[in-house]
């Protein structure tokens, strides 16, 4: 069943009674009818109205995708798997520029063995998408599964040569080098017949399968009995081969004492990005892992986003290597749809969950570990690295036709809801890293119905005290002479050189009062632009056309980070204004109604106000609101309808 949005309340929004409160998977549309957005819900209509909110309480690029989509669509489906796999489906479908991004996944090898051909071959290939072929990994270096796959033929020669060598060695009766050191044993001569070069394949892959005991014990009593025959050639040529597995064994760390398969998912992540770490556990051994770093281009808690990581691992391979345990470091939003779906796909249950003690916790903090150093190497490359600085600050001369290049970088954000506690933060960027005790914050005294008015008073107030400060240091203890709060220390001459590039959180409106502003000060050096939410684009004040930077941009991750940053110092301090205001109100002494609902009631419509004008309709479609506590809820807000 799938639904489409009307529009009568507002461009975007569909009536709350048209939207099903069944599980589904929505997808939002631009102007030209692109999906931009896909998510699934448990309530379609709960996760839908929730976008629908004041934006200045959203994330910046949820508000963003709202701004930019004029259409919202869903289809209803039977259960949170169907919604699970129906989700991704579409996401690797439309490919949607909302969705999280995964930057750096580098490729990483695998072990394939293509068990469909009549003469399988084993391989090291960079990808795990061929039918017919049987995958094991992936693994952290090529050189390193080579290595071990060179002496795995020892024991087991089965053909690992191309198919244009394997037909010529066919066409001249001849086999190949490796056929004449026994790497292999010859199938393409009739050394050996298809049937018994399957089964040397059948233990190269119960081998790399984990299940590597019961050749070595099978090894050992064939070379006790050769030696108590006096077949000491063959016994010799037995303690070869053990000591061949055995090395390989000693490849793959044992982590488990059992013989225990799991996969190990960790996840850390910081405002802006997320680090993955997989373990893959066989028989106790680590068989396999692989990382990557993911940007947070989603407003998801934790748990979402590890559920894109999920996603990632379980639904890009055709033949999944599912385990009996997935261990992950936080739990997903929807584990049990996730243990239901694996266990589909495995044939039998799979269990999804956090471990809590033991090697397995252990390993989960190794696990933790290495993605946290992922991440840190990560950010140090593109944030501290000089190249990559460099190369940001060069991006930005060129494509915003500046003198110099913007060693210093000011951006302002404006933060209030609905005119009330309005306050704006000024972070400030110096050779692309950030100087902290630089950073200012204004309370807004001007009131107007936009913020252009109060991008134009912090601007005035900025550089009205450049002139000041070059003559003095000035300040004090809380709120400076101009307004701006202070740190509790002597105000530094830090602003008495203006900075290379002035950025706004905002489209051209914004802008032109900034610079409008810029000219009332005599700032007339200093450009000035503006980064819109909307599609990321750099507006000039004087442009008739935004700029755009490529979303690989260096430059533009540059200005993306110094306006996540400003935007969020601004709305840290505007919820520290606006806390007590917001939780002491009318919903205070309603029967049932706890501080926790209550502040989801205010989040949802912007103030207590608003929430006593919603019916009960609307009430019930905020979570945790049930029919009785709306109807409660609505009553004790509306005491003269329930006496008439």
């Amino acid at each position: 069943m799938t639904g489409a949005a009307s529009k009568p309340r507002a461009p975007l929004r569909p009536a709350t009674g048209s939207i099903p409160t069944n599980p589904g998977v929505y997808r939002f549309r631009d102007e030209r009818g692109q999906v931009i957005y896909v998510g699934k819900a448990r309530n379609l209509r709960s996760r839908l109205t929730s976008y629908f909110q004041d934006p200045s309480g959203m994330h910046p690029r949820t508000a963003s995708m709202v701004g930019t989509a004029v259409d919202v669509d869903w289809v209803v489906v039977g259960n949170e798997v169907e919604a699970l796999t129906l989700e991704y489906a579409w996401i690797k479908e439309y490919d949607p520029r909302f969705n999280v991004r995964f930057r750096d996944d580098k490729t990483y090898p695998y072990l394939a063995v293509t068990v469909g051909d009549e003469i399988p071959r084993v391989s090291v290939v960079r990808e795990a998408k061929r039918k017919g072929t049987r995958y094991f990994g992936p693994y952290a270096h090529a050189w390193a599964i080579r290595g071990t796959v060179d002496e795995l033929l020892k024991v087991f020669p089965i053909r690992s040569c191309r198919d244009g060598v394997f037909r010529r060695a066919q066409g001249i009766g001849r086999p190949c080098l490796l056929g004449y050191i026994d790497k292999c044993s010859a199938p393409c001569v009739g050394r050996v017949t298809p049937q018994e070069h399957r089964t040397l394949v059948d233990d190269f892959c119960t081998f790399m399968a984990g299940q590597s005991d019961r050749f070595i014990r099978d090894l050992e009593r064939r070379m006790q009995a050769a030696s108590a025959s006096q077949a000491y050639e063959e016994a010799g040529r037995l303690r070869d081969r053990v000591g061949v597995l055995r090395r390989a064994l000693e490849r793959n760390a044992v982590v488990f004492t059992d013989s225990t398969d799991a996969d190990v998912v960790a996840m850390v992540e910081d405002p802006l990005e997320a680090a993955a770490q997989v373990f893959y556990v066989r028989g106790g051994r680590i068989r396999g892992e692989r990382g990557f770093i993911l940007e947070k281009s989603e407003d998801l808690p934790s748990s979402g986003y590890l559920e894109r990581i999920l996603q990632r691992i379980y639904d890009d391979r055709v033949d999944l290597d599912v385990p009996r345990e997935v261990l992950v470091s936080c739990d997903p939003e929807s584990g049990p749809a996730w243990s239901a779906w694996l266990s589909g796909v495995r044939g039998s249950k799979v269990d999804v969950r956090v471990p809590q003690r033991g090697d397995k916790r252990s390993l989960m903090d190794t696990a933790i570990l290495n993605a946290t150093q992922s991440l840190a190497q990560h950010k140090l490359k593109r944030s501290t690295d000089l190249t990559t600085r460099s190369k940001a600050l060069q991006e930005l001369q060129e494509a915003l036709d500046l003198p110099d290049a913007p060693l210093r970088i000011e951006c302002i954000d404006i933060s209030t809801l609905q005119g009330q506690d309005t306050v704006a933060s000024l972070v400030v960027f110096e050779d692309g890293l950030p100087k902290k005790r630089d950073y200012r914050s204004f309370i807004i005294r001007t009131v107007t119905a936009d913020d252009t008015g109060a991008v134009a008073e912090v601007v005035q107030r900025r550089f009205a005290r450049r002139e000041a400060d070059e003559g003095a240091d000035g300040g004090g203890e809380g709120e400076a002479a101009d307004g701006a709060v202070t740190t509790g220390r002597r105000e530094r001459p830090a602003f008495a050189y203006a900075p290379g590039l002035l950025v706004i959180d905002g489209g051209q409106p914004q802008v032109r009062a900034a610079q409008d502003a810029l000219m009332a000060a005599g700032a007339t050096d200093v450009p000035v632009i503006g980064l819109a939410k909307r599609l990321e684009e750099v507006w000039l004040p004087d442009g008739s056309d935004p700029v755009i930077l490529p979303r690989s941009s260096e430059g533009l991750y540059l200005l993306q980070r110094i306006r996540d940053e400003a935007h969020r110092s601004a709305i840290g301090l505007h919820r520290k204004r606006r806390g007590k205001r917001a939780t002491t109100s009318a919903l205070d002494g309603i029967p049932g109604l706890g501080p926790k609902r209550a502040q989801a009631l205010v989040r949802h419509f912007g103030s207590a106000r608003k929430v006593a004008m919603a019916t009960v309709d609307e009430l019930v479609a905020v979570a945790g609101i049930g029919p009785a506590l709306g109807a409660t809820i609505h009553s004790s807000l509306n005491p003269r309808e329930g006496s008439a």
